[in-house]
């Protein structure tokens, strides 16, 4: 070996040095695992640690209609499925399982990552929450609960600046970049830590600005509301009473931890469709108020904040809007890689799509959810 190739083998060694330091310093060793595994996916539950959540003893089946898995369904829709690699597309038609369709080896009992659908869930949660007496109103503010909460402009976020997706924290919501604080929340081992250091750059309620960290703190909430675990309570005021099939899971930052609220609970595709049911009979589960309707229908209303671009935001209570599309006013939860809870309530439907590849966006909203809405409306009653 040259002298030339010395020094640069040398120098090589000690950059790789100098930003393991580095990285060991800034206290940023969850950057390795981001490194190793490069991006989310709907497997995770197999590389981080996860919490169950039991389904009863006597689950609740679904029933199939009659017609159960007859209706052809357009080419253009099958295709759609295989290029974004769907592995589950289930249709419920007035509680009863229409279609389902599953692919790549997953059947109707695989975990699969819900991705952000876990933000409407933790939603429903705050409903539940607020229905059995533990939080008062989503005016309350977050500093009730997190002490972190009541220093400097923070103190003036409230639960309900969180569920807009209005917190004017300075959470940088960013998937590709392995220092980001998004990053650190999915790669990390203490989300605690990670939402103590954010800081109000912002006047609240004034702009729509989607942040895992404000549902983050939305789960840190109900924990500190209810004094369970964010997994214990959906076991209680969810996966319970729906009589879920399977146990679900929620990933958490470390054993002793708490979950990540804003994504990771891992279910099946008919599993999946009880939430849809549930807002769809405005929070009551066979004549059981889990969450008051009031909040239902505040939920499922648009927040009024206009996004970035100065456009109205399709958005309510951490969940996704579609109102009088094609004569249907239609709401849904949605993970990044295309994970869908897609209602119709004048049609008495619900979709769950699952998969690994999300298609483009068309005025705020991915292809694939429109190309489903327009084949489900075609053929149901």
């Amino acid at each position: 070996m040259n002298r030339k190739a010395k020094r640069f083998t040398f120098g090589g060694v000690l950059l790789l040095g100098l930003v393991a330091a580095w990285v060991h310093m800034g206290d940023k060793n969850y950057v390795y695992k981001a490194l190793v595994y490069n991006f989310a996916d709907i497997d995770d539950n197999l590389i981080f640690d996860q919490r169950e959540i039991d389904a009863p003893s006597k689950p609740q089946l679904w029933p199939k209609a009659a017609n159960y898995n007859t209706i052809v369904w357009p080419d253009s829709l099958q295709q759609l499925h295989e290029e974004l690699e769907s592995v589950a597309f289930l249709v419920i038609h007035k509680d009863s399982i229409l279609h389902e369709q599953y692919w790549g080896g997953y059947s109707e009992e695989s975990l699969s990552n819900s991705f952000s659908m876990a933000k409407s869930i933790v939603s429903i949660l705050i409903g539940a929450a607020m229905r059995d007496g533990d939080i008062k109103t989503i005016d309350q503010p977050v500093a009730d609960f997190l002490p972190s909460f009541k220093k400097g402009d923070k103190r003036n976020i409230t639960i309900k600046h969180l569920l807009m997706m209005s917190s004017g924290l300075n959470w940088d919501e960013s998937y590709a970049n392995p220092l980001s604080v998004t990053t650190e929340a999915y790669y990390g081992t203490n989300l605690k830590k990670v939402i103590k250091r954010l800081e109000a750059v912002e006047e609240p309620g004034q702009r729509f600005s989607y942040k895992s960290g404000d549902t983050q703190i939305l789960g840190m909430v109900v924990e500190a509301a209810t004094g369970r675990s964010l997994s214990q309570y959906a076991e209680e005021k969810l996966w319970r009473p729906l009589g879920a099939e399977h146990d679900a899971e929620w990933s958490v930052d470390n054993p002793t931890g708490i979950e990540k609220a804003y994504c990771c609970f891992f279910s099946n595709a008919r599993d999946f469709a009880r939430i849809g049911k549930l807002y769809l009979h405005n929070g009551i589960w066979k004549g059981d108020t889990i969450v008051d309707p009031a909040y239902v229908r505040d939920s499922l209303t648009p927040n009024g904040l206009l996004t970035n671009s100065g456009k109205p935001a399709d958005y309510g209570y951490q969940w996704w809007l579609l109102p009088n599309y094609k004569g249907q006013n239609i709401f849904y939860a949605r993970g990044i890689l295309g994970q869908y809870i897609i209602v119709i309530p004048e049609k008495e439907t619900i979709i769950v799509r699952l998969g690994k590849k999300r298609g483009e966006r068309v005025n705020g909203h991915l292809t694939e959810v429109l190309a489903m809405i327009d084949a489900v409306i075609e053929v149901v009653e």
